[in-house]
């Protein structure tokens, strides 16, 4: 069964820049691109678009909170209207560059504390799958297996696409480790592509603890934003094809 490997891109802004999107973006299948909230602008958004098509990638949106100090990372008190506004705020700013590009969109992929809220609390969640599905309800929504946001998705009729993180540690309730403790990003290539193999491959992840628990996902990411991304990239699009497992764009079904 073929898997989607997707990352999260154009999150530079400005003259700043922030990972390799260039050597990226050609070994995933899909492209979650910020749409200039937590990071990204019209200019980046635009190149990053371009690099998509380029290469046969998917592109999808990563709205988050209008947070770029705190690189969207940080809970902001919003409510679940102004949530809906801002994530259709951002889908509609990313699908008007890709569509000047002759491309689409496929998906839409919540950033930083955005998707960890919209995963817990069934309130954001509705307000995200609201949004999207008032856009367009061919989008995919891309979230955590057995998630508020997997609820939502069903309620709003959208399809929704389980995500598993190569190069994150996991709890055993299945939610991931704050960035803010030890060993919660894996850096080193070889482990983040044995753990991309388990959860492609078994549909499980290993704890930190040794505890194997269920991870059931069509999706797997792998951060951007971190200097060993490329290299972790290649280390699992390497260990898939080793063990005969394909990867694949999730790609929205629109009626003809």
């Amino acid at each position: 069964m073929p898997i989607d490997l997707n990352s999260d891109v154009g999150e530079g802004f400005g003259a700043y820049t922030l990972g390799d999107d260039a050597a990226l973006i050609p070994l995933v299948t899909s492209a979650n691109i910020a749409c200039g909230f937590h990071a990204g602008d019209p200019q980046v958004m635009t190149r990053t678009v371009r690099l998509a098509l380029e290469h046969g990638v998917a592109i999808g949106a990563h709205p988050g909170f209008p947070d770029r100090v705190g690189f969207g990372r940080r809970a902001l008190d919003a409510t679940p209207d102004e949530i809906a506004g801002d994530v259709l705020y951002q889908i509609g700013a990313l699908f008007a560059i890709a569509r000047a590009a002759g491309g689409t969109l496929a998906h839409v992929k919540p950033h930083g504390a955005l998707y960890h809220l919209a995963a817990t609390r069934t309130p954001i969640a509705r307000a995200l799958a609201r949004a999207i599905a008032q856009f367009d309800p061919a989008l995919i929504l891309v979230g955590p297996p057995g998630s508020a946001m997997a609820d939502a998705a069903r309620e709003f009729g959208l399809r929704f696409a389980r995500e598993g993180f190569a190069d994150r540690a996991y709890h055993r309730d299945g939610t991931l480790r704050s960035r803010r403790e030890p060993g919660a990003v894996f850096d080193n290539p070889r482990r983040a592509a044995e753990q991309a193999l388990r959860i492609a491959r078994d549909q499980s992840v290993l704890t930190p603890e040794g505890e194997t628990i269920p991870m059931p996902v069509e999706t797997l990411c792998v951060h951007g934003d971190t200097p060993a991304t490329v290299a972790i990239l290649r280390a699992v699009r390497g260990i898939l094809q080793e063990n005969g497992i394909p990867v694949a764009a999730m790609r929205a079904q629109r009626a003809a």
